[in-house]
């Protein structure tokens, strides 16, 4: 059996260290996450992390002692690792103002990965997406983006029933509500829209509250200088697809009240998703009246939840990398899906500080504009 190699860009929370407000302080840059890249690839058979790179030595080095990473394989700066190793997966685990740079670093380099499995959002603007998807397909190298909801098997099984099964016939109207910011946590609530749908936004209007509360969670800069500047904040407003669905996004939300809830309503039925409070129903619609089915019946047992669902789609996106790897699969979750979602959250900001509505695919030099996040 092939036993693949894989490097991490990045050796912060989501690559294994641990995050603030998901774990125990104590236990991080202790203990092994599952909810992670290391995580992933250590549930698999078939791929062994070997090297580790980042520009924080003491984050390296703890991040190298969790995980078993030898001291030489412990680099300083992508490049080192990238010139050193020979991978055939790099995941791509900095801020998201980074990932354009990595990403096509990592496609380009002497290292000549098969895969990068990159976080999510995309990017943090356009143009560096489209680059990205445009490097990785001149070098033959598949772009994986981690919007992990999609490495569940219950969402897999719903993304069938919508878009192969019809249960809910065209899709009319969509409501859907997650918690602030809107590139670090609510670009999975778009991705699942987008990704349901199998479409694109066509007319975008937003609203930007400027509230963020990652700026204590995480430490990062609110402006003092203390840490990187970013822009992210709770927002919304509302998007027409291509398809003609009318949707609305609210994600205003602070993490303490969070309900990330989604209604879809459409000529077959409709569909309530409760992803907090693990509920998940549908109706189908007959002669005018709704009937509501048990969703097992469909094929899926209970709801979605965080410690369940979530934690396993780590392994499972992982196992997926190998599965790309071994050219046993179609990638599940594209860079220029991902595109998608990042194009509405951009509109947002857009519609917002011009005070109009933003028409999708974004014109140049709209599709420079950058939105940081962490």
């Amino acid at each position: 059996m092939t036993t693949y190699r894989a490097g991490i860009v990045g050796a912060g929370g989501i690559a294994g260290l641990g995050i603030l407000g998901m774990h125990d302080e104590e236990d991080i840059g202790e203990k092994k996450f599952t909810a992670s890249h290391a995580g992933g690839y250590a549930a698999t058979d078939g791929v062994e992390l070997v090297a580790v790179t980042d520009v924080d030595e003491d984050k390296l080095d703890r991040f190298g002692e969790a995980w078993e990473i030898p001291p030489e394989r412990r680099y300083v700066g992508h490049e080192a690792m990238l010139d050193a190793e020979d991978l055939d997966a790099v995941s791509v685990c900095t801020p998201s103002f980074l990932h354009r740079d990595h990403v096509v670093d990592a496609a380009r380099s002497a290292a000549d990965p098969d895969v990068i499995w990159c976080e999510k959002p995309v990017a943090a603007s356009v143009t560096g997406a489209e680059e990205m998807v445009d490097v990785c397909e001149e070098t033959d190298t598949e772009l994986l983006v981690n919007h992990s909801f999609r490495f569940t098997e219950k969402q897999e099984r719903l993304r069938e029933l919508v878009r192969e099964e019809g249960i809910l016939g065209d899709v009319h109207s969509v409501s859907m509500q997650f918690r602030m910011e809107l590139l670090r946590n609510s670009t999975h609530l778009l991705d699942m829209l987008v990704s349901l749908l199998d479409a694109r936004a066509e007319r975008v209007s937003g609203h930007i509250t400027g509230e963020n509360e990652a700026v204590d969670s995480l430490e990062a800069d609110d402006g003092s200088g203390e840490g990187p500047t970013v822009d992210d904040a709770g927002g919304g407003g509302f998007v027409v697809m291509d398809d003609g669905t009318f949707a609305t996004v609210d994600c205003t939300i602070p993490r303490a009240d969070s309900s990330m809830t989604m209604q879809f309503v459409g000529t077959e039925g409709k569909l309530y998703l409760n992803n907090d409070d693990g509920e998940w129903r549908y109706w189908r619609l007959e002669e005018g009246d709704h009937v509501e089915e048990d969703l097992a019946e469909h094929g899926i047992e209970g709801a979605w939840t965080w410690d369940d669902d979530y934690e396993r789609a780590f392994p499972n996106a992982a196992r997926h990398v190998e599965e790309l790897l071994d050219g046993t699969a179609e990638n599940r979750s594209t860079g220029r899906e991902a595109t998608r979602s990042l194009e509405i959250i951009v509109g947002f900001y857009l519609s917002h500080y011009t005070g109009g509505q933003v028409s999708v695919p974004l014109d140049r030099p709209l599709r420079d504009a950058e939105i940081t996040s962490w």
